[in-house]
Formats: structure tokens, C-alpha cells, sequence
């Protein structure tokens, strides 16, 4: 049993790079031009947006792959998150695992057992979290 979620992104970072690439060509082709016909300002704030536009082109991109991965793998509950290309691995023992909250208020779903805990479902809508709860517990039990 294994539940995928991730972000809902609709530009990967590939395609970003593409898009800020042929940005830089446009923005850089016509702060030329106006260069070379006297106004010689216009390259400096050219170059200034671009280095803005990629700062945040780049933010966008460390975080367009993040992603929760949840799975029962021989008797253990595993939760492997991964945020900005760092991975963090919790394993759960089957039979010691806790899922929580298991009220209707949509907060994160917390996954406690053998001293340690972590929250998932962030990449979920709220009104969600509740039944991927229920089907968590429900693959712990065997059902």
C-alpha cells in the first residue's frame, strides 16, 4: 500500500529554466538596443529585474518537487518527505504506529509510534486529510 502526494505544480523546473532563458534574451536584446541608441540606463535596470525575476524563478524551482511519500513496506509504516531536494525518512513498527487527528478539522495528520513523530498531508486539501487517515489506519490493520 502506498500513498504519493506532492505539489500541484503546472510549470516544472525545466520548463522554468526555458521561460527565464528566453526572458533574459528578450530583456537583454532590447536593453542593448537602447543602449546602443543612447540611453545607457536602461541595460542596468535590465539586468536588475532579471536578477530579481531569477531569484524568484529559483525559489519556485527548489520547492516545485516536493512531495510526501507514505508507504507499509514489511511491517513497517514508512514517511519519507522530501522538501527543497533534502529527504527526511521516518519508519513506523506496524503494530506500535498511531494516526492522528481523527476528528473532521483538517489540520496535518500525525504519525507517531516508537518515540518519534511526524505530520504529513500538507500537500493535501484540508477537507482530505480525514480519509487518508481513515485509510492509513485501515491498511495498519490489515484491512
Amino acid at each position: 500500500m502506498e500513498w504519493s502526494l506532492k505539489r500541484n505544480c503546472s510549470v516544472t523546473p525545466a520548463q522554468l529554466g526555458w521561460l527565464y532563458a528566453s526572458l533574459c534574451v528578450v530583456s537583454l536584446g532590447v536593453a542593448v538596443g537602447f543602449w546602443s541608441l543612447g540611453a545607457p540606463l536602461v541595460l542596468p535596470f535590465a539586468l536588475l529585474e532579471l536578477v530579481a525575476v531569477g531569484s524568484a524563478f529559483l525559489l519556485y524551482a527548489r520547492h516545485a518537487t516536493d512531495r510526501e511519500r507514505i508507504h507499509l513496506l514489511d511491517g513497517q509504516l514508512v514517511v519519507e518527505q522530501e522538501t527543497a531536494g533534502r529527504i527526511q525518512r521516518c519508519e513506523f513498527a506496524r503494530e506500535w504506529v498511531r494516526v492522528e487527528p481523527r476528528g473532521d478539522d483538517g489540520q496535518l495528520i500525525e504519525v507517531r509510534g516508537g518515540g518519534q513523530s511526524v505530520k504529513v498531508g500538507r500537500y493535501l486539501r484540508s477537507d482530505l486529510r480525514p480519509a487518508l487517515a481513515r485509510e492509513i489506519r485501515l491498511a495498519l490493520r490489515g484491512g
